[in-house]
């Protein structure tokens, strides 16, 4: 396991959350860099010894002290638990471990089944400084949102310092602060860098889910990593979701949640927020955006 954050040999990026970290100016590494290691330190469940996985350790046994921004993200994140009736939903790690996709193999439904009790998000308790799973067998995954947190604090700390222009990008989202960013959104199972359009990124965040950044392919069947936290399998029928944001970590969960919800659900869902917008890609490679979504 890798720790937290390691410097990589390029001095514009770095790695956390299991992931890399690319920034678009050194002048801002130091300050993104400490704020991803103290998100990863609170948020990784990965790492053995993060406050989170120290909760999901202690579940069904006993609450678990925690920092108090911890304790405010998980409550943002049961907030959009409950927004989204569950299609987010943190507890979803419960069945995590079936589906190893550096090892490719369909778990056994009976497995599945006996552990889909476990993913229920009202089951997480949080007091203003307790963080306490009420069932054993219990796992909170913060991997949809905690990078966006990480992004969302590395915002409010640049601007506290007087910094007006920049860009971060984790995995599938970016953050962008300043001038018009013209971003690219990839093709699923394109070629590399190839992208079906490009939308303007203003002051705020663009996030993507989809079905090909971990997946392995089973009697010619498609398994990804975006697991329907109501059925404990990969959810059906979206390749891909975009989601615009003003907000990094409502955004990394919404993209998430409105590729489990589908089409028909998740555009309703999205035209019912304010300055949320999202493009969808269904399985037949059909594209689909909600009123405000620009795509050039």
């Amino acid at each position: 396991m890798t720790n937290s954050c390691t410097s990589d040999t390029d001095d514009s990026s770095f790695e956390s959350m299991r992931t890399i970290v690319k920034i678009d100016s050194t002048e801002i590494y130091e300050t993104t860099y400490n704020v991803f290691s103290n998100v990863d330190a609170l948020m990784n469940e990965w790492r053995e010894g993060s406050y989170l996985s120290k909760v999901n350790r202690m579940a069904g046994v006993q609450s678990v002290n925690c920092p108090n921004e911890l304790c405010i993200q998980m409550e943002r994140a049961i907030d959009i638990s409950k927004q989204t009736q569950g299609a987010f939903d943190p507890s979803w790690a419960a069945v995590w471990e079936l589906w190893d996709f550096s090892k490719p193999s369909v778990p056994n439904k009976d497995e599945v089944q006996k552990r889909l009790p476990l993913i229920d998000w009202s089951k997480i308790e949080v007091s203003e400084n307790t963080i306490y799973l009420q069932e054993k067998g219990m796992l909170v995954g913060l991997g949809g949102f905690a990078k966006g947190v990480a992004l969302d604090l590395s915002d409010r700390q640049l601007q506290n310092e007087g910094f007006t222009d920049y860009m971060i990008q984790i995995g599938g989202q970016i953050f962008a602060r300043g001038k018009p960013r013209n971003i690219g959104i990839r093709k699923p199972d394109g070629f590399p860098g190839e992208i079906i359009g490009t939308v303007k990124l203003i002051n705020g965040s663009i996030s993507t889910s989809g079905d090909y950044e971990k997946f392995f392919i089973h009697d010619g069947i498609r398994y990804h990593h975006i697991i329907d936290p109501s059925t404990g399998y990969p959810a059906r029928g979206l390749r891909s979701v975009t989601v615009l944001s003003m907000n990094a970590s409502e955004g990394d969960a919404l993209s998430t949640a409105l590729f489990v919800m589908g089409l028909d659900r998740g555009m309703s869902f999205i035209e019912s927020k304010k300055d949320t917008e999202a493009l969808f890609i269904d399985d037949k490679g059909e594209i689909f955006t909600s009123t405000g979504f620009n795509l050039n």
